[in-house]
């Protein structure tokens, strides 16, 4: 498509989508706003976020403070370690995880029992 067309079927979007009756109220045209100053956090930088059930690791710009770091490429990065992540969470992978909840029970059982009266 050439870009003049596309440019001018935008425009005529634009100005069809302003007229809608119930977006009105929202006052389009108005201008917008800066953001407040002073609210937002100054110290973010690159940290490796590392999944702990399959070792996938990602990095991404974060404020979380952590003690631990991690070697990426030559770099290092904070590490903040996560149980679970969008590549090891059954709803995004469309596999059930099978997780250990009777060993998990009875060490708790174990570690507890000495306060049974």
């Amino acid at each position: 498509m050439h870009p003049q067309i596309a440019i001018a079927g935008f425009l005529i979007f634009l100005k069809a989508f302003k007229t809608l009756p119930i977006l009105n109220k929202f006052k389009l045209n108005k201008k917008f706003t800066k953001m407040k100053k002073g609210i937002h956090p100054e110290n973010y930088r690159m940290v490796a976020f590392k999944d702990m059930s399959n070792g996938d690791v990602f990095l991404t710009r974060s404020t979380a403070n952590t003690k631990e770091t991690l070697d990426v490429d030559g770099v290092e990065y904070p590490l903040v370690k996560l149980e679970i992540s969008r590549t090891s969470h059954p709803f995004y992978t469309g596999k059930s995880k099978l997780v250990d909840t009777a060993g998990r029970i009875d060490k708790f059982k174990n570690k507890y029992a000495k306060f049974k009266k």
